[in-house]
């Protein structure tokens, strides 16, 4: 089986940080004009991320939804289904979390997971897999004819640089919570999740809702080719802002403030940095 990528992490041309900084900057702006001009439409976008382990699908989402209007983008990280969920139709749980008017929804993993770790580790029938793969085109285009702009990407990831985030990951007391058992499960399991990742595909990518892969071994630039693709796939237009006018605080009436010392404060650790 042949592996998604050939070149491993010595071999990325990097991109340099300040380049990287400026343009994400200005990504960043564009998608604050997009959230405008998505509220202002009542527009519903609906984004799927998936992918390897460790293949930086997370520090996307984050550069997506950092500047944006949290009243109106949200992101979707769901849990494994409860023992009533189980019970329900397979994709109940994530239809309740679709976008509503004026919305942008970042699914980080979806309901994919029936054709990656779900199938691979055993956690779903054969027959309940099979039943995925001919109802996901099914719900796909049901969600698109009522409008709902759907994006798909796959983030593709090299073995070698994998197994460099998962030991980066265990010496960082900040990241270690990343590094799960299942993580360590996809280790040994790389070709059986590249098979499903490969049949996953060959039912799911349609002319209507096709797979757009990303290259991942530079984050970086992931992050910056996500972005740009997310904003080109969405027909925005830069909108005029409203005529804001900061007014002239009034003057002070007879308001007094009571004593600060009645006040109860925090510990001020801060200024003990800065003697």
């Amino acid at each position: 089986m042949a592996k998604e990528k050939t070149a491993g992490p010595s071999s990325v041309a990097r991109v340099k940080k300040r380049l990287y900084r400026a343009e994400l900057e200005r990504l960043q702006s564009e998608l604050v004009d997009m959230q405008q001009w998505l509220i202002a439409n009542k527009a519903r976008v609906l984004v799927i991320f998936e992918g390897r382990d460790a293949a930086g699908k997370g520090g996307a989402i984050k550069r997506v939804m950092q500047y944006l209007n949290p009243r109106h983008a949200r992101v979707v990280a769901l849990p494994k289904p409860s023992k009533k969920e189980r019970g329900q139709w397979y994709f109940q749980r994530y239809i309740e979390r679709l976008p509503t008017s004026g919305e942008i929804v970042l699914m980080d993993r979806s309901w994919y997971n029936r054709a990656g770790v779900e199938r691979v580790m055993g956690y779903t029938s054969e027959k309940k897999y099979r039943l995925f793969l001919e109802q996901v085109p099914v719900v796909e285009r049901l969600l698109i004819d009522d409008g709902i702009i759907l994006i798909k990407y796959w983030f593709s990831v090299s073995d070698e640089e994998q197994q460099s985030r998962f030991s980066s990951r265990l010496e960082d007391p900040l990241r270690r919570w990343k590094l799960s058992p299942m993580d360590l499960e996809s280790i040994l399991r790389w070709e059986e999740y590249s098979r499903a990742k490969d049949d996953m595909f060959a039912a799911t990518h349609t002319a209507e809702s096709p797979w757009w892969t990303i290259e991942s071994d530079d984050k970086r630039a992931a992050r910056l080719n996500a972005i740009s693709h997310l904003l080109d796939s969405i027909p925005y237009k830069r909108l005029k802002p409203e005529k804001v006018t900061i007014p002239d605080r009034p003057a002070a009436g007879d308001y007094e403030r009571p004593p600060r010392d009645d006040d109860t404060f925090v510990p001020d650790v801060a200024a003990d940095l800065a003697r």
